[in-house]
């Protein structure tokens, strides 16, 4: 898969400077060639268990502009929250399924590369199913659900514009309506309304 993806991304302009097999070449590697974006398999030697997620989490704390992308076999809330909560700008967290659909693999990179986000919709479901208590989400029209889903994933309101056929001023509305029903406030700042989401989500 390692190689699959250094091909992937030559292959679409990006240069791939380093591959590595576990988490302590990664963390020499991150740290001797200060890469914009590196690729982390959560699950990494000699365990298999979290040693990516970990060493994205010490990454992240000394080079605060690198932006990462967690791969996982499964959904695990708890890595996701965590990172995107200590540093929501250019973060990425996708099942590897994902990888196969290739074109949205390609703009999850370029998203996160460039400061943004991308949270599996998998992640994003999984949220939602463990709020506890008093459920606002039940409150929102399935439109809105569809919509905070997007939001969560790190979709602009252009892309969201576009999946949904809506006007920008329609998902305006929308937003307005969705942070109004989940006590959360308005902010331009598109990386803090996706960190507030999810967020209050994984409440």
């Amino acid at each position: 898969m390692r190689e699959g993806l250094r091909s992937l991304l030559a292959g679409e302009g990006h240069d791939v400077v380093a591959q590595v097999g576990d988490a302590e070449a990664l963390r020499t590697a991150v740290r001797e060639l200060r890469p914009e974006l590196a690729i982390i398999d959560v699950r990494m030697p000699p365990t298999q268990t979290d040693e990516g997620a970990r060493a994205a989490v010490e990454l992240r704390a000394e080079q605060p502009d690198l932006a990462v992308l967690l791969l996982s076999q499964d959904v695990e809330t708890r890595v996701a929250l965590t990172l995107m909560e200590e540093q929501p700008r250019g973060f990425g967290y996708l099942l590897k399924d994902r990888v196969l659909a290739i074109d949205e693999f390609l703009d999850a990179v370029e998203r996160v590369g460039r400061g943004g986000s991308a949270i599996d919709p998998e992640v994003v479901l999984r949220l939602m199913d463990r709020r506890d208590g008093v459920n606002r989400l039940a409150e929102l029209t399935p439109r809105e659900r569809e919509l905070l889903g997007l939001i969560a994933e790190g979709h602009s309101n252009a892309s969201i514009g576009k999946r949904l056929f809506l006007s920008q001023k329609t998902i305006d509305t929308h937003i307005h309506s969705i942070l109004g029903k989940l006590g959360l406030p308005a902010t331009p700042d598109q990386n803090r309304r996706v960190l507030a989401v999810l967020a209050y989500l994984g409440a």
